[in-house]
């Protein structure tokens, strides 16, 4: 707060505190000439009378002992504009100090957790109790409740990992996040291939999870078949089947992170894709990390989940 705003709302409060004790007074004291308390000639219906009598002592004793407390306050307290107040007390000092003690205690809930395995985390029933508390809070945001994902988040409740899916991988992913860049390729397609080179690539990969076969009498396919040779095989591999270590998807299943149409497909492959999943690290912590890993990787490995009750089918 600059200083002539500090001094404006200092005169401000100082002048309501002033002018409450002033009316106070005026209010309260009687004059010469007043009508006693008992004549003021204000009568209704012959026999009702209104009379003039002051509050009592001990009543306005206690507004003054209420503008004394509150001028006691806004010194103690930062009420005054920029003035820190005698008590230096601040709301962030609150918060710092009731977040210690909040700390303090999950520290003791989740010491047992410290430094344990993501597959031995995943068979105790409490500790996916609490990473599934800790997804909720967390990731659900992008993943949804049911962890299974949207348009662009990945499912985390199939068998699927761009970035791997053993129990150290995923918790790798957690704590220092991803960045998967898929580039974009239009201009390159079209200079290889022709105005029709993305199309051409799309039915290669609509082809390629039913293998060689399915693309005898699909010159459009077959055309793809080179183009993907000369410019996507060097992430995807030549099966198609991806890289975990450069987050490349598998091509040959039937799951895309993007969609499936034909548009958001040409969108993909001629503009390229961004996807990032941020780091974890410094807001969980390393043990809530493996809590949340832990639940997400019990998902697609057939542990019993968090108040299910049951194990889930292994994929």
């Amino acid at each position: 707060m600059s200083g002539a705003w500090s001094w404006f709302v200092i005169a401000l409060v100082a002048s309501n505190v002033i002018g409450c004790a002033w009316l106070l007074w005026w209010t309260a004291r009687r004059r010469p000439g007043d009508p006693a308390p008992t004549d003021t000639s204000h009568i209704w219906d012959g026999d009702i009378t209104e009379y003039n009598k002051p509050l009592p002592r001990w009543w306005i004793n206690l507004f003054w002992l209420t503008i004394a407390f509150s001028i006691g306050y806004l010194l103690w307290y930062p009420g005054l504009g920029g003035f820190a107040g005698f008590g230096r007390w601040s709301s962030q000092q609150e918060h710092a100090r009731a977040k210690a003690a909040q700390d303090a205690r999950l520290a003791q809930v989740f010491a047992r957790y410290e430094g344990q395995p993501i597959d031995r985390l995943a068979a105790d029933p409490e500790a996916l109790r609490l990473g599934r508390s800790i997804f909720g809070n967390t990731c659900a945001t992008c993943h949804g409740s049911t962890a299974q994902g949207a348009v662009g988040y990945p499912n985390l409740a199939d068998d699927i990992w761009h970035w791997g899916g053993a129990p150290e991988q995923v918790l790798k992913t957690v704590l220092d996040g991803r960045e998967g860049v898929m580039p974009a390729w239009g201009t390159v397609l079209t200079g290889l291939g022709g105005e029709h080179a993305v199309d051409d690539v799309i039915a290669y990969l609509r082809k390629l999870p039913k293998g060689p076969e399915a693309l005898y009498n699909d010159y459009g396919a077959a055309r793809g078949k080179k183009l993907y040779e000369s410019v996507c095989v060097a992430c995807h591999g030549v099966d198609g089947k991806g890289n975990p270590e450069l987050g490349a998807p598998n091509l040959a299943d039937d799951y895309w992170l993007y969609g499936d149409s034909r548009e958001a497909l040409r969108k993909t492959i001629a503009e390229g894709r961004r996807g990032v999943m941020p780091a974890h690290r410094a807001l969980l912590g390393e043990t809530r990390a493996r809590l949340v890993a832990a639940y997400v990787w019990s998902l697609s490995n057939g542990q019993p989940q968090a108040g299910s009750g049951a194990a889930k089918a292994t994929p």
